[in-house]
Order: C-alpha cells, then structure tokens, then sequence
C-alpha cells in the first residue's frame, strides 16, 4: 500500500483528535466521518475509566491531545524524511502492547502500518478499546488498511517479526518464544531527575507534571531523584502542592494509604507532604506516590552512574546539567522520533 495514503489516513486522524480536549468536545467543519463516529468516541472517553480505573477522563484527554499534535503532517514528514519504505517488502509484525497508560502502544501501531507493513496487534487486557476505536477510523478513512491491520485474541501465529513490551519477567519469556525471529522487546523502565537548587518554582511545577501525569504509571514519569548533599527539599515540596488534588482519587489515595504504612511499618525515613513521599532509595522504581532520591557528590560521576545505569532509565529530566536530558514538564510529550528504550523502531522495521 503507498505509504502517502497511509501518512494521510493518520493526518486525517489527528485532525479528527484535536476535537477533543478537557476542556471542550465540539465538532469541526470539514471534519471527516464525525457523523459516525464523533458521538462513539466522546462515549468511549466517558467509558474508559470503567474499563480501567486508572483511565480518568482527564489522563485520556491528555494522551489523545499529545497524539493530536504529534498526527501533523510537518511532524509527520519530519520523522519519515530518513527513511526508505518504497523497496521494503510487506511482513507480519506482532505487536504485544502494554496498558500501563492510554494509547501507550500507539507509536508501535503507527509505526508498523506507516512502514507499510501489516500489524497483528494483540493489546492488553488494560486497554482494549481506544486503540481498536481508532483503527476502525482509520479503515473508514483509507479501506485498504483493513488487509494492513488485525487484532488477535489468542496466541500470536503467522508472524515475521515482533515487538513486544512487558514487565523485566515477562521478556523472559518474549525473549525465549521469539528467540528465532526478528525483534525488539522492551523491559521495565523509569525515569529520573537531576536537581541542584537553581530550579525555578516554575521548573519544579513541571518536575510535577512528570511525576503525576497518568498517577506516575508510564516509564516516562519521573520515579527518581538526584540531589546535591545538603538539598532543601522545602522548594520542591512547595510547587508539588499544585498537584494536591491528586489524593482525592481513591486508586492514588489507596496506593499512598498502602504504601506509606509499609515504608513506616519497616522504619524507613520518609519526606512526606500527605500525598506524596519521598524515600531515599538506590532502587529508579518507585511504588506510586512515591519518589526515591539520592544524594549525589559530583556531577560528573553522576553523569557515569547514570550511564550504567542506562538500561534501566528510559529518559532524564534536568536543567540542562546532563546531556541529552528533557526539559522539566516535557516526558509524556515525546516527539516521533522519540524512540522507547532509544531503540529506533522504524530502523528496525526498514531492514525485515
């Protein structure tokens, strides 16, 4: 199928998308098949947190506002300018997908169909039905995507190629089926922060947002921090209080009921804001609402444990004090070519 078409379908995709905010949910002129499916997809928002109580209105609205602006053609064109699909030939690539967060397997969806090869998508149990809503769209869209895209329920036969995400435990067990085909296999991964009290109240507001977007279950929110000796927390805390009403949701306020007893109970010290913890941990996984932080002396030999550490850190956050890191408020806005685990998923795709 000619690539061009595919890209439009997505174009028309997010276009239809960007209907949808927090805020407002109004219809645009000229906007195609609103009238079969504009009603459907404002139902299925209302319905998501029922399906999964960690999907909130606001976390869906979130993610379908960051692929709203991500699905334009510019951006679109910019990802796909270094690659070649028009001499590869179609294969059979399964997509395991994770449900940790909404649409977290859509780059992996987009990125299969927009190669031109065929996706047979096997989703998680955790969110079953946002992505399939967009399919159906996108078919309405461009027909020729139905002999491009399959969703399965049992066991995942008749592929070429595979890419799968889980838990450390689970890729054991993806290692050891596809061991014999093409693949990329995607492990537990967190994110982490470096401060060293230049931060603005405005900068740890956005530290915030990456920690408490999608209650801190994506591998891009920020479950770590690094701190000089001697670092005064009272800052922090402070421009954290803007996420205050995050303990009225009873899943987070459970976790942090839990999780603070457990920490007590064992006689750990903790930094504690009543909706927030703050434990000091060598481990980057934090249980949600809370956050591990270590002290660090030096930011060069921060920068080397760091580099070590690199497969277990899918991104990091800083004021520009380790290279390559993301400005704070910016992990769950990836751009396309953001690559999970840095593994360039269209590299990939470009060589089956």
């Amino acid at each position: 199928m000619n690539s061009i078409n595919t890209k439009l379908s997505f174009v028309a995709l997010g276009t239809f998308l960007r209907q949808f905010t927090s805020n407002e949910q109004v219809p645009h002129d000229g906007v195609l098949y609103n009238d079969l499916y504009f009603e459907k997809f404002k139902d299925l928002i209302a319905l998501s947190q029922s399906h999964n109580g960690w999907f909130t209105p606001e976390q869906v609205y979130f993610a379908i506002q960051s692929w709203a602006e991500a699905l334009q053609e510019e951006n679109l064109d910019q990802w796909l300018s270094q690659y070649d699909f028009n001499k590869a030939t179609s294969k059979n690539v399964g997509l395991i997908m994770a449900g940790n967060i909404p649409l977290v397997g859509f780059h992996d969806f987009l990125s299969v169909l927009i190669s031109g090869h065929k996706a047979l998508v096997k989703l998680s149990s955790n969110d079953q039905h946002l992505i399939k809503f967009l399919a159906d769209y996108l078919i309405s869209v461009e027909p020729r995507l139905s002999e491009y895209l399959f969703f399965v329920d049992g066991k995942l036969d008749n592929f070429d190629a595979v890419i799968a995400t889980g838990s450390n435990n689970t890729a054991r067990y993806f290692e050891f089926y596809f061991k014999n085909k093409p693949s990329i296999i995607r492990k537990n991964r967190n994110s982490a922060a470096v401060l060293d009290g230049s931060e603005t109240h405005e900068d740890l507001i956005g530290l915030g947002e990456d920690i408490f977007r999608y209650f801190g279950l994506g591998c891009r929110n920020v479950s770590k921090l690094f701190v000089p000796k001697g670092y005064n927390f009272d800052a922090f805390f402070k421009a954290m209080y803007e996420y205050k009403d995050v303990i009225f949701y009873e899943k987070y306020s459970n976790n942090y009921d839990y999780n603070k007893a457990v920490f007590l109970m064992s006689n750990f010290k903790l930094l504690d804001n009543e909706f927030l913890t703050l434990k000091e941990d060598a481990s980057y996984a934090s249980p949600i609402s809370s956050v591990f932080y270590e002290n660090y002396d030096s930011l060069a030999d921060l920068q080397k444990r760091l580099e070590n550490d690199a497969e277990q850190i899918q991104c990091i956050v800083s004021k520009n004090l380790i290279p390559n890191s993301i400005p704070f408020g910016k992990t769950q806005k990836p751009e396309l070519w953001d690559y999970a685990d840095n593994v360039d998923t269209l590299k990939f795709l470009a060589t089956l």
